[in-house]
């Protein structure tokens, strides 16, 4: 528990009539980069979500840096930015980041830092409903990079992106883990995982594997995480026949 930033224990869930999680146990681990990957509908989404306290759980536990998910106190610790851009079309760029700075309470400097982070200087003075798909994601990252939580939460936040600006992301990922935070990112890109410190890969609801980028390629005798996942499903599937069918969102 020290050294473990969330601990989930028993974890259910069910959307419908389809069960996500059936008693998921899982830690992450504080002040590293931890990667959360697999196809889409294997669950990352709904897991991110009972971390931060806003899905629904149907049994077990979910602690965040000591308390339970969605506790009032974790407000301004737990940063979570979700895979539709939480902001205001008919807004600029810098009034969306002032008024969330305002209802954080965090400082004008605060505001210019994360709009440099995110590379939106240029587009800071444009309403954000004029902006490309891309370029709202990273509004909303900026708004999640506010104050400095402990733990930031990020879903596929380098989705759409190119390349040389996937690269600065990544990079200002790993300077907020240095400085301390926690990060939980997911993706369902596979060369992402080489970027964490440990992996998480999920299918059907189920933990295949949580190990480090290295050790997934040593454990599968792979050369690149693609391969290395897809012998894992092989693996999941020999085991659970079934699981082609039974992913959830």
């Amino acid at each position: 528990m020290n050294n473990s930033a969330v601990v989930i224990r028993g974890l259910r869930v069910r959307r419908g009539r389809t069960t996500v999680f059936d008693g998921l146990d899982l830690d992450l681990p504080a002040g590293r980069i931890t990667g959360l990957l697999g196809p889409s509908g294997g669950g990352k989404t709904t897991l991110m979500r009972a971390i931060v306290g806003v899905q629904i759980v149907n049994g077990g536990t979910v602690t965040v840096l000591g308390k339970p998910a969605g506790s009032a106190a974790l407000r301004r610790r737990v940063a979570y930015d979700t895979q539709a851009a939480s902001v205001y079309d008919d807004l600029t760029v810098a009034q969306n980041i002032r008024y969330f700075a305002r209802v954080l309470g965090v400082g004008r400097k605060d505001e210019s830092r994360v709009i440099g982070e995110v590379g939106l200087g240029p587009q800071a003075r444009q309403l954000v409903g004029s902006l490309s798909s891309g370029q709202r994601g990273r509004v909303s990252l900026a708004v999640a990079m506010l104050g400095t939580p402990e733990l930031v939460v990020l879903d596929e936040p380098t989705v759409g992106l190119d390349p040389v600006l996937r690269e600065s992301l990544w990079a200002l990922f790993r300077r907020i883990a240095d400085a301390g935070a926690t990060l939980l990112v997911s993706s369902h890109v596979m060369d992402e995982a080489l970027r964490c410190d440990e992996v998480v890969l999920v299918r059907a609801g189920r933990v295949l594997a949580q190990t480090t980028p290295r050790g997934l390629l040593d454990e599968t005798g792979s050369d690149d995480p693609d391969t290395a996942f897809l012998r894992l499903i092989e693996r999941d599937s020999a085991k659970h026949p079934r699981s082609a069918n039974e992913d959830a969102s």
